[in-house]
């Protein structure tokens, strides 16, 4: 940077000295206030728990912060601590819903401060914290994110659970206080009485159960405020397809479907879609965990996918989103880091075979070869089919073997799954079924094995499911695999996409002759991470087809972003349930199907 001096010269200014000269940007302010309320409402709390703490020389400095008001300084300054806590997150993120909490709540503490303790660094610590609030409000604009009032139910689990563990502390901490020798069950008697309001059995000398009981109702009363207004408050539910948005993406994905191997993907109908203003391009998406996650390319014409992917970033913004994209192509990737100034990092590669060169001849193919006939030899036969080909009762049967083959308690699947089997508008879809007749009896007759595939394009297909008896002999996998290829000239097929394989190129340089010690150790990790995650083991099945690979990659804003999208995906993926314990949790309506990145295109029933 160049600064003029003394009219015509000019010195470079080092990037550090710039940056203070310029002060701190604006975009960083927000992050900063909801870092001061989250040190805040720690050291409230803190002061309102520990009595000990509040007689240190932290709690000088804990005492004239927000929160810690007249004769219930303790009671008030728990309270106030973990709604700071709470708010402290939705300040990070923008939300204008915690900018209005937080201007409510910082001039009342200011006040309470001034007429109940006379405090002159309290109030000014509230105002200056509300000075930076107001005058960069514009900063705060963030809409709310998808609710639903089932969001009522896990506030009063997950905020109840926090309460009576505090509340054990809070009736504990005061050891030299206590009458008697109460039991770990009169504790915990005592703090769930004293969140409704009423004394318990656990008796304390001089005024310290006052201290206690108001630190307890105000916890329960907290509880039970936060619960009421998530129950009442309007529902804003998730974005999903609307039948209007179905049918637009069916119009673009005839016209450009065959771009992208997850193409069909996008109508999963628990996405949400931003169109391009000309309408010839979309991105599909799902927010999980305030991270918008898109997946594969954008859908349309790739002159418009500038468009669509502006679209996708502004409702990012408004929301205050993680924007990421999983499992773009380099085309895609290219496009996306152009256009927005993102990042990308290759994720792993998809195995893709050609028809016209696929062969069971050959040493290469010999193990595949074996299997196959082994399997034809005990009296299995394979049918391929399109989905309009088949009636509606086969089709009401391999829906219900794959639902009871799925081998996981939840459905798996977003990127590389389309949820549904049989449904009207994807009669193009192809099915392959290995039967044998005879053998142990079964609810789904002669039916061992199903393997789902979306269309790519107008010559291509997509593996979207694998489920098997367990039953069934080993290989079922491969028989089918080898039956659809060998059945794609039929059906006018010409190249067919098979399972994603995470970090591939890894783990296959990895054990050439000559790797170097870092990449042996990054396969030896990998390695070892497959005994939860196949990883290896569908790289190793993946390469038994001889096919092409075709990098796969990530796209995300900043490298501190990787670990919250990587949960995001995993969640999204059914990998990871944050949701409610499960004797609460709701069942999705959404039949999912099980395709993530981590495992491949199949459920846990698979075993390769």
């Amino acid at each position: 940077m160049s600064v003029p001096v003394d009219g015509d010269k000019s010195v470079m200014v080092p990037d550090h000295v710039r940056r203070i000269l310029r002060g701190p940007r604006p975009e960083s302010v927000p992050a900063l206030i909801g870092t001061a309320c989250t040190v805040v409402g720690l050291l409230d709390a803190a002061g309102g728990i520990f009595p000990r703490f509040r007689h240190s020389r932290m709690h000088a400095v804990a005492e004239v912060l927000p929160g810690t008001l007249g004769p219930f300084t303790a009671a008030l300054a728990l309270c106030s601590g973990v709604v700071l806590f709470l708010l402290a997150h939705g300040l990070k993120r923008r939300k204008r819903r915690a900018w209005r909490a937080a201007v409510v709540l910082l001039p009342a503490g200011a006040v309470s401060q001034f007429v109940y303790r006379h405090s002159v660094i309290g109030v000014l610590i509230s105002l200056v914290l509300l000075t930076l609030l107001v005058r960069h409000r514009s900063e705060f604009a963030a809409l709310p994110d998808p609710r639903s009032r089932w969001r009522a139910l896990a506030n009063f689990v997950l905020l109840g659970a926090g309460s009576l563990g505090l509340g054990l502390v809070i009736v504990s901490v005061h050891p030299g206080l206590v009458v008697g020798s109460p039991s770990i069950a009169d504790r915990l008697q005592h703090v769930l009485y004293g969140l409704v309001g009423f004394e318990g059995p656990v008796e304390y000398a001089g005024d310290t159960s006052w201290t206690v009981a108001y630190s307890l109702g105000s916890l329960g009363l907290l509880t039970a405020v936060s619960t009421i207004y998530l129950a009442f408050r309007p529902e804003h539910p998730a974005a999903s397809l609307t039948d209007e948005d179905e049918a637009q993406l069916r119009a673009l994905l005839a016209k450009h479907g065959g771009r992208d191997s997850l193409g069909h993907f996008a109508l999963r109908r628990d996405k949400g879609v931003v169109f391009s203003p000309s309408g010839k391009a979309a991105v599909c998406y799902r927010v999980v965990s305030g991270v918008m996650l898109a997946s594969g390319d954008p859908i349309g014409d790739v002159e418009a996918w500038p468009g669509a992917i502006e679209r996708f970033m502004d409702e990012a913004k408004a929301h205050s989103w993680t924007p990421a994209v999983m499992g773009c192509s380099e085309t895609g990737g290219e496009v996306w880091t152009r256009e927005t100034g993102l990042d990308a990092l290759e994720l792993g590669d998809e195995a893709v075979v050609d028809v016209v060169d696929f062969s069971l001849a050959g040493r290469a193919m010999r193990n595949v070869r074996q299997m196959v006939k082994r399997i034809e030899r005990g009296g299995y036969e394979t049918r391929v089919r399109r989905v309009h080909d088949l009636g509606e009762a086969e089709l009401e049967r391999i829906r219900a073997a794959a639902a009871a083959w799925r081998g996981t308690d939840t459905e798996r699947g977003f990127s590389m799954a389309l949820g549904r089997i049989g449904d009207p508008g994807d009669g193009d879809c192809v099915i392959a079924t290995a039967h044998r007749s005879g053998g142990p009896e079964s609810p789904f007759g002669d039916l061992k094995a199903v393997i789902h595939f979306v269309p790519w394009g107008s010559d291509g297909m997509s593996l979207e499911l694998m489920r098997r008896d367990r039953a069934a002999d080993p290989g079922m996998n491969e028989l089918l695999i080898v039956a659809s290829l060998e059945a794609a000239p039929r059906l006018g097929i010409e190249r067919v996409s098979l399972n994603f394989a995470m970090f591939r190129s890894a783990l296959a340089r990895g054990e050439k002759l000559g790797a170097g010690p870092v990449l042996r150790g990054w396969r030896a990790l990998l390695v070892f991470l497959s005994r939860w995650f196949q990883i290896e083991s569908l790289y190793k099945f993946n390469a038994k087809f001889r096919p092409r690979w075709e990098p796969r990659f990530v796209v995300f804003r900043n490298t501190s972003d990787l670990p919250r999208i990587g949960l995001a995906a995993m969640q999204a993926e059914g990998f990871v349930n944050l949701g409610l314990p499960w004797p609460l949790a709701r069942r999705s309506r959404v039949a999912g199907r099980p395709c993530p990145h981590l495992v491949g295109r199949e459920s846990g029933a698979r075993t390769v």
